[in-house]
């Protein structure tokens, strides 16, 4: 993790788990509310395609398509393991992936790009701009003010970006 310290993995694996603990759902309510399962059986590169699109919108394609020229094996790992196999399990929302993803990324610290594809893609799935902000302010207690501040700014360059878009 380019010489991240360990210390910053931690806070990112704590803060992700303090964050999901009140909002997941167990196995028995998923089932009992007779959800369908997110992505059917079949090839994980298309899967992968399928629910990239769901959520970033086109946003993350364009990352694929840039790291494409460089490391197309990469860019095909992207499509098939996030997005074709843990983004399309059971037992978390979208909305409760994308805040782990934004916290996670957060934490990181030098991860802005990735991190304004991923606040796209919370808002994508319904997600306030109340509630990431809120993620971000979260940071600060497990990742420390520097994260947060970059967090918060990538969050504030994807709301005006949208806001732009808007008004377009």
């Amino acid at each position: 993790m380019r010489n991240a310290p360990s210390s910053y993995l931690q806070a990112a694996a704590l803060c992700v788990g303090c964050l999901l603990w009140p909002l997941a759902s167990s196995a028995e309510e998923v089932a009992a509310a007779g959800t369908e399962p997110l992505c059917q059986p079949g090839d994980r590169f298309e899967r992968g395609l399928q629910r990239l699109d769901e959520i970033t919108q086109g946003q993350g394609q364009a990352v694929v398509d840039s790291l494409s020229r460089t490391s197309p094996d990469l860019a095909r790992y992207i499509i098939e393991y996030p997005y074709g196999d843990v983004f399309c399990r059971d037992g978390l929302s979208d909305q409760q992936r994308q805040i782990a993803t934004i916290a996670a990324l957060a934490a990181i610290g030098y991860t802005n790009p990735e991190l304004k594809v991923h606040i796209h893609g919370a808002l994508n799935v319904g997600l306030t701009e109340e509630e990431v902000i809120e993620t971000m302010i979260l940071m600060s207690v497990y990742a420390g003010f520097p994260a947060t501040i970059h967090g918060l700014r990538a969050a504030q360059e994807v709301f005006d970006e949208r806001a732009s878009a808007q008004m377009e």
